[in-house]
């Protein structure tokens, strides 16, 4: 059952890293999954080769450019993520973003305690998604900010300690937006739309909204039994994650040709862990529909009703991570009615 109140959480909310902190040798009751959702413990394939889009030569050689857009259009349609190298984000701030949020989250916790966010925005300091009562939870902490547009900020939520916290992570948002226009148009023409399509989709250069997640994965006493995420696709248009530098979205407007992954992060027992996500999303009050240019008989529209972006996201703020269920149920809600 959820939460009838979205100003407060169903139950008291207890930061992970207090756990992590008090020496307990077993996982809570709460955090422990159902074994079919529990890590695999296989181990990584050393011969996968993820997809490596190289921006460099997408700008600066136009002779390479279709090359360059199949393999944008291969990695979206197989993959659903890519790795991204020479994309001009400067790396001294993404070294003194990384270590402002760890910074952050080393703060004793009466301080971080005091930007605690609530589940109508999820704003600030938390611990846990979804207003389902008694759900299982994950095993981290994070920190959720609206970037843009600017009119969203809430200031008040954006930490003062450590002082270079938010300038840093203003220079960051301002370059990772820069790199998701630049990602937009290349997706816009390997799908055959006009460069500009998704950007203009998404509200354009002055409207396009932007979102992100500092995650803290506090050391864990039985990693086998619980994930630092639950396996979910992301709501939104495109995912940057620092360091794993991981693309996916746009999945209704490309009327289902380019998917949205399904993830997840693991617990470990050995070290913390700290990776900070970046959402490119439409402008919350937008409709999103399929591109009306790819759609045919030959490939009808998957998604029958244009859908608003921010009613679209509410759904995992109130179910919390869910696999797949997030993009499913949008998709149920956005059939036509049956003829009488």
């Amino acid at each position: 059952m959820a939460s009838s109140n979205p100003l407060e959480w169903p139950e008291a909310v207890v930061p992970v890293q207090t756990l992590s902190g008090s020496g307990m040798s077993t996982v809570p009751r709460q955090y422990i999954k159902p074994p079919s959702e529990r890590p695999s413990g296989s181990a990584n394939d050393p011969n996968l080769k993820i997809p490596v889009l190289d921006l460099a030569s997408f700008s600066n050689a136009p002779d390479h450019q279709h090359t360059i857009l199949e393999a944008v259009a291969d990695a979206c349609k197989d993959w659903g993520f890519f790795l991204v190298v020479n994309h001009d984000v400067d790396m001294e701030v993404v070294k003194r973003m990384r270590g402002a949020w760890r910074e952050f989250f080393d703060l004793p916790m009466e301080e971080k305690k005091v930007y605690g966010n609530l589940p109508v925005t999820y704003e600030g300091y938390g611990s846990r998604l979804g207003v389902e009562k008694e759900a299982i939870l994950d095993w981290n902490d994070y920190y959720f900010l609206n970037l843009f547009p600017i009119d969203i900020r809430n200031l008040d939520k954006w930490p003062k300690i450590p002082t270079d916290l938010r300038e840093t992570t203003e220079k960051y948002a301002c370059q990772l937006i820069s790199l998701c226009q630049v990602l937009l148009k290349a997706m816009s023409s390997s799908l055959g739309l006009e460069e500009d399509y998704l950007l203009s989709a998404f509200g354009g250069t002055d409207g396009i909204s932007a979102t992100m997640r500092a995650n803290y994965y506090p050391r864990c006493p039985q990693p086998e039994l619980t994930l630092g995420i639950s396996a979910h696709s992301d709501p939104g248009g495109i995912t940057l994650l620092l360091t794993d530098d991981n693309v996916e979205g746009t999945q209704i407007l490309s009327n289902g040709r380019y998917r949205s992954v399904e993830h997840r992060a693991l617990a470990n027992s050995d070290e913390d862990r700290h990776t900070i996500a970046f959402f490119c999303n439409p402008r919350g009050d937008l409709p999103i529909a399929p591109a009306s240019e790819l759609v045919d008989p030959e490939s009808p529209a998957l998604y029958q009703k244009a859908v608003i972006f921010d009613d679209y996201r509410k759904y995992i703020r109130t179910k919390g991570p869910s696999g797949r269920m997030q993009i499913q149920s949008i998709n149920s809600t956005m059939q036509p009615e049956p003829a009488a």
